[in-house]
């Protein structure tokens, strides 16, 4: 449970660097990558390594934060 709060903090932080070049808070990017991980688990199946865990976890979150921006555009 640690190891994923540990992933969920980097995914989120790296989302919120690679979208808006801010981040969301601890709590925000905390629960931004928790989403994008079971999001990027869900597209790519579970990773074998902590690396591939951060790396689907971060697309994950991206995906997140870009459906988020489209549908404040709308």
């Amino acid at each position: 449970m640690i190891a994923a709060i540990i992933v969920g903090i980097i995914a989120g932080f790296l989302a919120g660097k690679i979208m808006d070049g801010s981040g969301f808070g601890v709590i925000g990017d905390l629960l931004l990558g928790l989403v994008g991980g079971l999001i990027g688990g869900a597209i790519f199946g579970s990773p074998s390594t902590m690396i591939g865990a951060i790396v689907v976890a971060t697309i994950g979150a991206v995906i997140l934060v870009w459906i988020s921006h489209m549908l404040k555009r709308v």
